[in-house]
């Protein structure tokens, strides 16, 4: 069983970037520059490294190797993406890694890629590519070829150095136990279960009881023996159950008008683990978006897109104009929901706007933004 967070220090310290290795400060998928420069990478990696894994170590200073963190990123239909525009696609997995000196909600993204064997080339154009480019790496950096190149593999030796150095132990997984519990979440109520006797979960939150039921906000969620962040959120809530060889979650997201607000379900997720050391992670979407009045919608759009007007040019907002403020996420959400396409724009905007002025709505933003990832490309 490999840490995570053992990995990405010796990828790091593995010289620099290569044909089986990239780092990048941030990406960002959500826009079409982004997704086609994401794509060529995956793609790149995937035909230098035909017989096994290549990995993209995401929150980290090229200049330097600083590790600087990056949000917590829990999209798990990443391979629908990777489907849609590759043929040939490899198999790709994101994963959270914490690393105790980074801020709350910090994390490193690690990318793994593994490939089909096959040449994979872009099915389709995106951004400056064009449908069929077939891309390699060439030391750091990621070059178009031939499609008819021949894959060699000569990375394999290497890479498994690299994750025999990372292989976890018992006092890692037991230091993080106690990290988790009496360091990083004492404030919290702290569980947790060993699986199959091998896998360790943690969970912390604040806990609430509804008709007999246990729900936890300000969640965080770790798979210990691997250095993995599972789920965190500071605004949704999350039920939690579990037997002797499984661990499932279902969250929640609350979305209404004015004081109107439910709770919605989002997505379930359960780990299944296996006696050979293996587990599986299946997660559905379960999201069903509340629909409201067009009319209603159009006049909550143009407000909010004032408000912003007004922040932009430094105007200051009234009273009541704050608490609009303070709804601005989820009402935008609902309107994006409700096929309002440029509120996902608006949104984008907003949060650079009240990132220094307001740290609630800027991570309302944040999470706001992160259900609409969801929603969108599942």
């Amino acid at each position: 069983m490999i840490n995570k967070r053992l990995l990405v220090k010796n990828l790091l310290a593995h010289n620099d970037e290569n044909s089986f290795y990239d780092k990048k400060r941030s990406i960002n998928i959500g826009h079409k520059e982004g997704k086609g420069k994401f794509l060529k990478h995956v793609c790149a990696l995937a035909n230098s490294n035909p017989k096994n894994h290549s990995f993209i170590v995401v929150g980290v200073e090229d200049e330097d190797n600083k590790i600087v963190g990056v949000d917590f990123f829990d999209d798990s239909k990443i391979q629908n993406l990777v489907n849609a525009y590759l043929d040939n696609p490899p198999l790709i997995a994101y994963e959270n890694i914490p690393f105790p000196h980074l801020a709350e909600g910090k994390v490193v993204g690690l990318i793994t890629i593994k490939s089909n064997g096959k040449v994979c080339a872009l099915r389709k154009n995106i951004w400056k590519y064009y449908g069929g480019s077939v891309f390699f790496r060439e030391g750091s950096i990621s070059l178009p070829k031939a499609f008819d190149i021949e894959l060699n593999d000569i990375n394999s030796k290497a890479v498994a150095t690299i994750e025999q150095h990372a292989r976890n132990n018992i006092e890692l997984t037991l230091d993080g136990v106690i990290d988790f519990i009496n360091n990083r979440h004492k404030d919290l109520e702290n569980n947790y279960k060993v699986f199959k006797e091998q896998f360790v979960v943690c969970w912390a939150g604040n806990t609430k009881k509804v008709k007999g039921k246990t729900y936890f906000s300000r969640v965080d969620i770790e798979l210990i023996n691997e250095q993995v962040k599972l789920f965190y959120s500071t605004l949704d809530e999350v039920a939690i159950i579990y037997d002797e060889g499984s661990f499932t979650t279902t969250e929640y997201v609350r979305l209404g008008l004015g004081n109107k607000l439910k709770y919605y379900p989002l997505e379930k997720m359960t780990i299944t683990f296996e006696d050979n050391g293996t587990y599986q992670i299946q997660s559905d979407l379960i999201f069903e978006a509340p629909k409201y009045d067009k009319k209603t919608l159009h006049h909550i759009f143009n407000a909010n897109t004032s408000l912003l007007q007004k922040i932009e040019k430094g105007i200051d907002l009234k009273l009541g104009e704050l608490e609009d403020l303070s709804h601005l996420p989820a009402t935008y959400l609902i309107c994006s929901l409700n096929g309002f396409g440029e509120a996902k724009d608006q949104m984008e905007k907003a949060k650079s706007l009240v990132k220094k002025a307001n740290e609630e709505v800027y991570r309302s933003l944040k999470e706001s933004l992160r259900i609409l990832r969801k929603v969108n490309y599942s």
